[in-house]
């Protein structure tokens, strides 16, 4: 079964090992990466979005999307977690034949939506302004979308940017809470299953082994990466969050999950945390009229592992 999904997205290291992973998936086709603002500013998202798409070999169309918050101060980003060039400094060249779509990335999530109707799964990888503002170009899209698959959160575990928010969802709380209010299926996989599967240097060397092209990249990029997250650990590890969506796509039956309704704070404090009631856990009126989304908890560590090198292994 081949899955139409759009990939909204902000490259960004673990962007890139999400990206390639789905251009290598044959249960995956990819209509098109929509950018937004997130690891990199917007600008940098797009370019180096156009570089991945030349290094594959891939001529579909890159979109470049919102620059900022829905409310709030600009972003000042994470290059401290993914180098200058969101490539952890690797000096990668630039794509010098790719071209930007002149579209808005909402208003290709818009016209996807409309060519395919019920057959397109937007998969977000980093903050959710695009989907937001597709939502206002089209108010009927939730009919149109097969589902929304999400890269973001925190449900039961502590945020990453601040003790309850992790940084796709703090990013853009109010663009959030609209896409999760919406009329649609939503599946989230958060920090909850994404801390759950460390990445050591042994799997970095073998990603390179088994495909130079795209292992080696991200690899390389990779190096930069692991010094973030290793900086306070005993071991040398990475975490590539926004490939897990893309996992479930091609295996659900690596995740077990939970039904809950989900609320996104927006008031100072506690901005950008998720909030998830699960089904039967209360009978306040005011979480039982939240929407019902689905959180994966678990994931099965060595498959998934397994299959990332599987799918990068392929010809």
């Amino acid at each position: 079964m081949s899955h139409k999904i759009i990939l909204d997205t902000d490259p960004g290291i673990d962007d890139a090992m999400a990206i390639f992973f789905a251009f290598q998936s044959p249960e995956i086709e990819v209509l098109g990466l929509t950018t937004v603002f997130g690891n990199v500013p917007v600008e940098m998202a797009a370019q180096n979005a156009l570089t991945l798409c030349e290094l594959a070999g891939k001529d579909i169309p890159v979109c470049k999307g919102v620059s900022r918050a829905w409310v709030g101060k600009e972003s000042t980003y994470a290059h401290f977690v993914h180098g200058d060039d969101g490539f952890g400094n690797i000096n990668f060249p630039p794509a010098t034949k790719a071209k930007l779509d002149p579209r808005s990335s909402a208003q290709f999530i818009v016209d996807m939506a409309r060519q395919y109707p019920g057959e397109v799964t937007i998969v977000a990888i980093g903050p959710l302004g695009n989907l937001a503002l597709a939502l206002r170009l089209e108010p009927e899209l939730p009919k149109l979308i097969k589902g929304v698959s999400i890269m973001g959160g925190a449900a039961f575990v502590q945020g990453n940017v601040t003790p309850v928010a992790e940084a796709n969802i703090w990013n853009d709380a109010y663009a959030a809470e609209i896409v999760f209010a919406a009329d649609w299926e939503v599946t989230m996989f958060g920090l909850d299953v994404t801390l759950q599967v460390p990445f050591s240097l042994e799997f970095l060397n073998k990603l390179k082994a088994c495909n130079q092209k795209f292992g080696g990249f991200v690899h390389d990029a990779a190096q930069f990466y692991v010094e973030f997250y290793s900086e306070h650990r005993a071991d040398k590890v990475c975490f590539f969050h926004d490939t897990m969506p893309l996992a479930h796509l091609v295996d659900p039956t690596l995740f077990e999950f939970q039904v809950g309704h989900a609320r996104v704070s927006t008031d100072p404090l506690n901005i950008g945390q998720t909030s998830i009631a699960p089904v039967n856990s209360t009978t306040s009126a005011d979480w039982l009229n939240a929407r019902q989304i689905k959180v994966a908890t678990q994931v099965d560590i060595q498959r998934i592992t397994q299959l990332y090198l599987d799918t990068y292994a392929r010809a």
